[in-house]
């Protein structure tokens, strides 16, 4: 993948450490920039929501070295997503909404490199999912995901 796995790790600890409850700033940007993806959140309590994301980053940031798992769960993580009403054209919604709630939270620590770092990271896992919900998800939602989708 090409990550900075360093950058990206110690970032995410220096994140943690000034808010640990990263992932209810990030839904509050992701709704707020981006409302009408909040109907997608229905099935879970937003704690549940963003308790579920938070386990999900730290897996990810651990596994980072191991690209078959990455894939594997990456992947799977896409396919199931669309059963969700994710499109393609929301990963970037989600990558924005995520790196403006890490950069707030590191505040004057944050530099164009962590931008870059976790834009790089958050592009490839964007891809695996995509790639995952292509191939493993339900054929007419997903050409529908890739009919409405620009990028």
């Amino acid at each position: 993948m090409g990550l900075n796995v360093r950058l990206l790790r110690e970032s995410f600890e220096l994140v943690l450490e000034r808010e640990p409850n990263i992932t209810h700033r990030f839904y509050g940007i992701l709704f707020s920039r981006y409302p009408q993806v909040k109907p997608l959140f229905g099935r879970n309590s937003q704690a549940q929501q963003e308790k579920m994301l938070a386990e999900a980053l730290a897996a990810v940031i651990d596994k980072l070295e191991d690209a078959s798992w990455l894939e594997e769960k990456l992947m799977a993580m896409g396919a199931k997503h669309v059963d969700y009403g994710v499109t393609d054209e929301m990963y970037p919604w989600v990558a924005d909404a995520l790196i403006s709630a890490l950069g707030e939270a590191a505040g004057a620590d944050w530099t164009p490199e962590h931008h870059k770092a976790w834009t790089d990271a958050l592009n490839a896992i964007a891809s695996l999912m995509i790639r995952g919900a292509k191939q493993y998800g339900r054929p007419e939602a997903a050409a529908g995901a890739g009919a409405q989708a620009s990028s």
